[in-house]
């Protein structure tokens, strides 16, 4: 009984845990189904669908999620929740999700799209409200509870309704600052600002914000430009300008009057500023008061209009451009004629030196009167002066002196010639010109006392060339000219070339001659002979001619080699000629003493042959002739045959035996293999061997050689063996023998067996 109790209790958490067994069926997130306004708010539900094993309470765990990053969790024994964002901003938009967590499971919900419209407005603030011409007013544009990016756009509204707008981006915060300029007669400013955001939900524009209003106030007032003369002025009268202006504060600023670009007067920290001249017609025109405070100015102008009293006086020259000790006249008058006091100036000096005080003046005229005159006219304390008249006094020039630049008489042909001309005396500008015989090559003005640099390329050959420049200026004189300079124009040598007599072969112990000549060039001209890879010159001769010869005696065999011309002349070219390859070869009677040597040589060696080979003759013993090679076998001593057409000469002392037309007769054992035949036979006594020569058909024949080994007894003497002699039969055979070469050995023995 007991033990069944203690499994009862053992058994029970498993049932207890068995009995809370669930599964989330379904998560379902809900929200609106349209797109919100922007501050409305928004209310999202959660629903979670729950099977239970046993009806039991338990924990749900909501989860709320916007672009997956966690907005809100909650615990809840409920199975919903809600979560509700209000205001709802343009940044709520994005997707939603929930999930929720029970008893160790897990479930989410589907995506819920929100979506905000627009933005709300922003908020514009000004830095200040009253701001000075010249400043910069600062604004400051927000948008609460919005997230960036986003975009503004302030606008800038002046009073005469002129709009300026500036943009700027900003990333990190939800407000951004941008700086006006105040400009000259900014009164009163209007600013607003738009925000608009971009991001991937889509793009919203905000509505404008509120309207900001500064003042502006004036540093100074606009300035004030008065004359007190009258608006017409005569010339002599007495011009007294004012400038003035009214400042809100004590401000630094300055004050100025100018006409045009110059400028008449100007003061720092008051408020006006004055002028005063005697008018003259220069007077006459727009004058203008400017006040600066920083990067503010204002500006008033007026114009004044001045009569002119007298016109200007005009000076009249008898000439302008005259000869020393000339005379000069000048007058000075003015058109209409009124009473004036005269006065006759030169320049320079800038101030001029005062001549004469009237209206006329007369000089005999020098070359240092040359200059600037004026005359000057005084009414009432006005001066005026004429247009200056420029008087030159021309001196003559002196004869002028032509040189070469680099002091040489002489140049090459092809190259540029260099002449200077110069006159010593003269006033400028001075005209040189440059003569070559009767030809004008150039001219050139000098307007100072300096030379003139002629250039003249010389293009052809002539040896001398006559040169002269002449001088002029505005000198009544006639023009005055040079001395004549001849120049020497040097042609370089050209088209070397280079030879020998005789060419090429020189006998040893013969003298050659080398000749060079160029194609043209100015002479002297200098030749010079060298062999290749030496120094030193072999001929060196300068000449009047465009050629040379030179004569080499007795060339050896280490005079062989290359040999080349080398020209030059004033000209300072050298030009090479092509390599001449000499060679010395043997003399005839060099040649014909070895000949003779050679000859004598063969001839000795002939007579010794020829005497070796008479001496050979004595010894050789009468022919015998051979019939076959049976024949030979069987006996050595029996005797040939007789006949006029078959006979053998036998020669013991020399070993030597011919057959001269001697048929060898075919035995039973040649039968039917063609024809044989030996010619001649050779026997050598030292080795009793004998050469048979082929017949006349060893064209087409084979060759055999046969040995015969003979046995000569001596006759006064019982039968004895002395030696064996071997003799070699050459037999030639027809094209139609196909039988091998044959030996036949003939042993000789004293009893002939």
């Amino acid at each position: 009984m007991y033990f069944a109790v203690l499994v009862i209790l053992l058994h029970c958490p498993s049932l207890k845990a068995q009995d809370d067994v669930i599964t989330i069926n379904k998560v379902e997130l809900t929200g609106p189904s349209q797109k919100v306004k922007n501050g409305m708010s928004i209310e999202l539900t959660c629903i979670v669908d729950v099977s239970k094993s046993t009806s039991f309470q338990m924990q749900h765990t909501f989860l709320f999620y916007k672009d997956d990053s966690l907005l809100h969790n909650t615990t809840s024994e409920q199975n919903r929740t809600r979560y509700k964002i209000s205001p709802a901003r343009f940044s709520d938009s994005g997707n939603y999700k929930c999930i929720v967590e029970a008893n160790m499971k897990t479930k989410s919900s589907n995506d819920l799209e929100v979506r905000i419209e627009g933005l709300c407005q922003p908020k514009l603030t000004a830095l200040k409200r009253e701001v000075t011409e010249g400043e910069f007013v600062t604004l400051r544009c927000e948008v609460p509870e919005e997230k960036p990016p986003f975009i503004f756009l302030f606008k800038k509204i002046s009073s005469n309704q002129q709009s300026q707008e500036k943009r700027k981006q900003e990333l990190k915060e939800n407000f951004a600052s941008v700086e006006f300029p105040v400009e000259e007669r900014d009164r009163i400013l209007r600013f607003q600002c738009i925000a608009q955001v971009i991001s991937v939900v889509g793009s919203e524009t905000s509505e404008a914000s509120n309207m900001t209003i500064v003042t502006v106030v004036e540093p100074f007032s606009h300035p004030k430009l008065t004359s007190t003369s009258a608006w017409n002025v005569t010339e002599g009268d007495r011009i007294d300008i004012l400038c003035t202006t009214i400042l809100a504060r004590p401000y630094e600023i300055e004050i100025l009057i100018q006409k045009d670009r110059r400028i008449l007067n100007s003061t720092r920290g008051q408020n006006s500023v004055t002028y005063s001249a005697v008018a003259t017609v220069e007077h006459n025109g727009n004058y203008t008061c400017k006040v600066e405070l920083g990067r503010v100015s204002k500006t008033t102008s007026m114009n004044i209009v001045v009569t002119e009293l007298f016109a200007k006086p005009i000076l009249t020259p008898s000439l302008t451009d005259l000869d020393e000790n000339e005379s000069l006249s000048l007058w000075c008058h003015i058109n209409g004629s009124p009473k004036a006091n005269f006065s006759i100036v030169k320049r320079p000096p800038e101030n001029g030196i005062l001549l004469k005080t009237s209206s006329n003046f007369t000089i005999q005229a020098q070359v240092n009167d040359t200059g600037s005159y004026v005359c000057r006219a005084e009414i009432k304390g006005i001066i005026k002066e004429s247009d200056p008249v420029q008087i030159t006094v021309y001196a003559p020039v002196s004869e002028p002196v032509l040189s070469v630049a680099n002091s040489s008489m002489e140049m090459v042909l092809g190259e540029t010639l260099l002449l200077r001309c110069q006159s010593m005396f003269g006033t400028p500008p001075i005209n040189y010109t440059l003569f070559r015989g009767n030809r004008l090559i150039d001219t050139i003005t000098v307007f100072n006392n300096t030379y003139a640099e002629f250039k003249d390329r010389q293009t052809k050959l002539n040896s001398l060339r006559e040169y002269r420049c002449e001088a002029s200026n505005r000198h009544s004189h006639a023009n005055k000219s040079s001395y004549k300079m001849n120049i020497t124009v040097i042609a370089p040598v050209t088209n070397i070339s280079f030879g020998s007599v005789p060419h090429g072969e020189v006998e040893d112990g013969e003298d050659i001659n080398f000749l060079c000549v160029v194609g043209e060039g100015s002479l002297p001209i200098n030749f010079t002979i060298f062999k290749q890879n030496e120094q030193a010159p072999l001929f060196y001769e300068s000449k009047m001619e465009t050629r040379v010869v030179w004569q080499k005696k007795s060339l050896s065999k280490q005079d062989a080699g290359k040999y080349f011309c080398e020209a030059s002349n004033r000209a300072l070219v050298t030009k090479r000629s092509d390599l001449l390859t000499v060679k010395v070869v043997l003399a005839s009677w060099q040649k014909g003493f070895i000949a003779l040597v050679v000859l004598a040589v063969i001839a000795i060696a002939a007579s010794g042959f020829w005497w070796c080979w008479r001496k050979k003759e004595k010894g050789k013993h009468p022919s015998m002739e051979m019939s076959g090679s049976t024949a030979v076998t069987n006996s050595t001593s029996e005797k040939p045959p007789s006949g006029p057409n078959h006979y053998t000469e036998f020669y013991p002392g020399s070993g030597y035996i011919e057959d001269r037309e001697n048929p060898v007769k075919p035995t039973d054992d040649n039968k039917g293999s063609g024809s044989q035949q030996v010619r001649h036979r050779e026997c050598y006594k030292e080795t009793s061997s004998c050469y048979f020569g082929a017949g006349p058909d060893h064209e087409s024949a084979e060759v055999e050689y046969t040995e015969v080994e003979v046995s000569t007894p001596d006759p006064y003497t019982a039968p004895e063996k002395k030696g064996t002699d071997t003799v070699y039969s050459e037999i030639r055979k027809a094209n139609n023998d196909s039988g091998e070469n044959r030996h036949s050995r003939i042993e000789g023995s004293p009893d002939a067996t």
